[in-house]
């Protein structure tokens, strides 16, 4: 699986988790009536919102997409013995720790509204950290001519690329 594809699935779940968890939290919010609940969850949405933005600039990408495409190792992606895992097996082995959060996050906030302010406020923060990362990966593909996979493995581990030799049409 390509790794700018993977981030852009990252963004994209921690969004729409985001945004799942908000209407629950909003929804629980109303129906329980405490103001309190609904200052300290709009601060905490604005506070994610700027601390993401701050830690999605461009200067904070390069950094953290950098070591990580630096240790990627080059391999062959076809030929005889080469065989890659399917694209969504990659994918939802790496993701699936976003999936069960909100999933969770989503129960508990039906009876405790407050767990879902939480992660909504959480999974905002990462999705506007994350935004930027698959544009950084997607430059360096162009400029180098590669193509970065992600590797088949654990989503408890860090992740680890492999880089494709010789593309030159992406």
């Amino acid at each position: 699986m390509p790794y700018a594809e993977l981030l852009r699935a990252t963004v994209f779940l921690t969004a729409g988790g985001a945004t799942v968890l908000a209407a629950i939290s909003i929804i629980g919010i109303t129906q329980g009536g405490d103001d309190l609940v609904i200052v300290v969850a709009l601060v905490w949405w604005f506070l994610a919102a700027v601390i993401g933005t701050v830690l999605g600039s461009p200067e904070r990408v390069r950094e953290g997409v950098g070591r990580t495409l630096a240790e990627a190792r080059t391999a062959p992606t076809s030929g005889p013995g080469v065989s890659l895992p399917s694209p969504g097996r990659i994918a939802f082995g790496r993701t699936w720790p976003i999936l069960l959060a909100v999933g969770l996050a989503g129960a508990l906030g039906v009876f405790l509204p407050e767990v879902a302010v939480i992660a909504s406020g959480y999974s905002l923060l990462v999705s506007l950290a994350w935004r930027n990362r698959e544009a950084a990966v997607l430059a360096v593909e162009r400029r180098d001519g590669v193509r970065f996979l992600v590797e088949s493995g654990s989503a408890l581990k860090p992740i680890r690329l492999l880089r494709s030799p010789g593309l030159t049409q992406l």
